[in-house]
């Protein structure tokens, strides 16, 4: 590994970029390596039990339910924003925000960091009943048949 990062340095240098070394984390995977410390130059790296790869929450076990955790969390702000912003609880306003604010953060990179843990995949499902039961004619069908009416589907 300390050879390939000599190697971007050199690269770095050659082509006249520059790193911002104190963002640069080590992610160790691996038990046995986790007393060894890189360099990136001349400045050692700090090492990290979580990284952010193409925008999702990798930890060092290459568990990624991190990432459900955090895309919930923020998406559950957006849906508390709309539950006070908007007096109108139809399904021509909640669902079209929905679309829009919510469900994108809830399918991005959804095909890399597959939710595949119960738990996971529950948290998802929270929100979306959530944003459902928002719908003041829907919110007292169970969420199955609310699914229907709207057309949605099961994360």
């Amino acid at each position: 590994m300390q050879e390939d990062l000599n190697r971007l340095e050199e690269w770095a240098n050659k082509n006249l970029m520059k790193f911002d070394k104190d963002k640069c984390k080590v992610l160790h995977l691996r038990k046995h390596s986790l007393g060894v410390q890189h360099r990136l130059g001349s400045t050692w790296l700090g090492t990290s039990s979580v990284a952010r790869i193409l925008g999702v929450l990798v930890d060092n076990k290459l568990d990624m339910s991190e990432q459900g955790a955090a895309a919930a969390k923020k998406v559950n702000r957006f849906l508390g924003c709309i539950n006070k912003g908007v007096t109108r609880r139809d399904e021509e306003v909640i669902i079209p925000l929905y679309s829009a604010l919510v469900r994108p953060h809830l399918e991005y990179c959804v095909q890399f960091w597959s939710p595949l843990c119960k738990k996971d995949v529950d948290r998802l499902e929270r929100v979306q009943r959530r944003a459902t039961k928002m719908i003041r004619v829907l919110g007292s069908l169970p969420y199955g048949e609310r699914l229907r009416e709207l057309g949605l589907f099961s994360l």
